[in-house]
């Protein structure tokens, strides 16, 4: 039932896709399986987006992630985390005897994801569609061992109710003490201090959702003539989205030392070097990750960025309106020999540069269809402030909105101003 529209009726298979069909082999698949299924345009999942609750598991069909609007990909597949929907992200279509298709990465609660990108047959496929749904549906094809509580805590079932609630109250207690260390362990790899100088003056926000972060920043003195600006942005919230901020910090290079000299690295070498390494680990669970780098030549004042499905930089020019400086570029995370660009831009005195993380997006503007990003008159309120002002500003503004708390994100936020 390839129409299916009724909002009270369960729908097994959602195809999301890019390239305006779905493949025969999976059309057959699902028909033959007797399985719901609604093929949609990536562009519209907004129409399904209140339904989620009917759905069984969503596939995503792109061969050109790169060429995506950008935190498209990443948005769903956040929204269909939050709402338990099992996701398969297929890339690239391969001509086989046997139809098979890529698998790009994504978040848990994807059984589509083992260790890395990898080419699997229609028959597979039809494997992890029926997990996806068998879990959604929590049917008995899948059975979960319970998890069996430590010895010193006495069984819920048995124990009076009063110290079954004083267990609980301790879980919860030493739970909320150890996400708030976790917490203090991801803000001591952000910079203690920004690289300021009498050319250069920069600023920061960070607010994270939760206890920890799935956002990550640095500001960074390359050498002296340099500064480095990185921002990275994990798909999904919580611990495991917050480690992996720690191990995208640590992975980021920006030069190499050569005997008695070094290279830097250019924005485009530095996110590629962070993809390559990053598909090479293998990681499990949370692997999307947009990022944007950019290094600045503080005697030329030249500016040279790169981009990996990150929100594009924003320059502010005096007496100008805000732009994004735009550059294509695919997440990290997905395919080890995806490319990236790079762009190089002439600064001058009173000119301020802004990278943000997607949680702070709806302060900045919107995205609109037939205008493009609209930046919003909050926004534009702050232009003419010094980076210092506009931060504080900014910060305070995300501090005290209303936001719904299925929208609640990471906010962060670091610029520069030429002096």
């Amino acid at each position: 039932m390839e129409t299916a529209t009724k909002t009270n009726i369960f729908t097994d298979v959602i195809f999301l896709t890019d390239q305006g069909r779905m493949p025969y082999e999976i059309k057959r698949l699902l028909k033959h399986g007797k399985l719901s299924f609604l093929l949609l345009p990536l562009d519209e999942f907004s129409k399904v987006q209140d339904r989620l609750n009917l759905v069984g598991t969503v596939i995503i069909d792109t061969q050109d992630l790169g060429s995506l609007q950008q935190h498209k990909l990443p948005r769903i597949i956040e929204t269909l985390e939050r709402e338990g929907v099992g996701t398969i992200v297929l890339g690239d279509h391969h001509e086989l005897p046997v139809k098979s298709f890529v698998l790009a990465r994504a978040p848990v609660r994807s059984f589509a994801l083992t260790n890395k990108t990898e080419s699997i047959s229609i028959d597979d496929l039809w494997v992890r569609i029926s997990l996806n749904l068998a879990y959604r549906k929590k049917g008995s094809e899948i059975t979960v061992k319970p998890a069996t509580p430590p010895k010193e805590t006495p069984e819920t079932g048995t124990a009076p109710l009063s110290e079954q609630l004083c267990v609980t109250e301790t879980l919860v207690d030493n739970l909320a003490e150890q996400l708030r260390l976790a917490g203090l362990v991801q803000r001591d790899f952000l910079p203690d201090q920004l690289p300021n100088s009498e050319k250069v003056r920069c600023s920061k926000v960070f607010l994270p959702a939760e206890w920890v972060s799935g956002d990550i920043y640095d500001v960074v003195r390359v050498d002296e003539n340099h500064i480095g600006f990185c921002l990275a942005d994990v798909v999904g919230h919580g611990i495991p989205a917050a480690l992996l901020t720690i191990f995208l910090k640590q992975t980021l290079v920006l030069k190499q030392t050569l005997e008695n000299n070094y290279k830097i690295f250019s924005p485009a070498e530095v996110i590629k070097n962070l993809n390559v390494r990053m598909t090479a680990q293998r990681l499990s669970g949370y692997q999307f990750a947009t990022c944007c780098y950019a290094l600045l030549n503080t005697e030329t004042f030249e500016l040279t960025f790169s981009r990996a499905g990150h929100p594009h930089p924003i320059l502010i020019r005096s007496g100008s309106e805000p732009r994004q400086l735009k550059i294509d570029g695919p997440l990290v995370g997905i395919f080890q020999e995806a490319e990236y660009v790079q762009k190089t831009v002439q600064l001058a005195s009173g000119d301020k540069l802004l990278l943000y993380s997607d949680g702070a997006e709806p302060i900045i503007g919107n995205f609109d269809e037939k205008k493009g990003f609209v930046f919003s008159k909050e926004f534009c309120e702050l232009k003419d402030l010094s980076i210092t002002e506009l931060a504080d500003r900014f910060n305070n503004i995300a501090q005290n909105r209303t936001v719904d708390p299925s929208e609640f994100d990471d906010v962060t936020l670091i610029g520069f101003e030429i002096l």
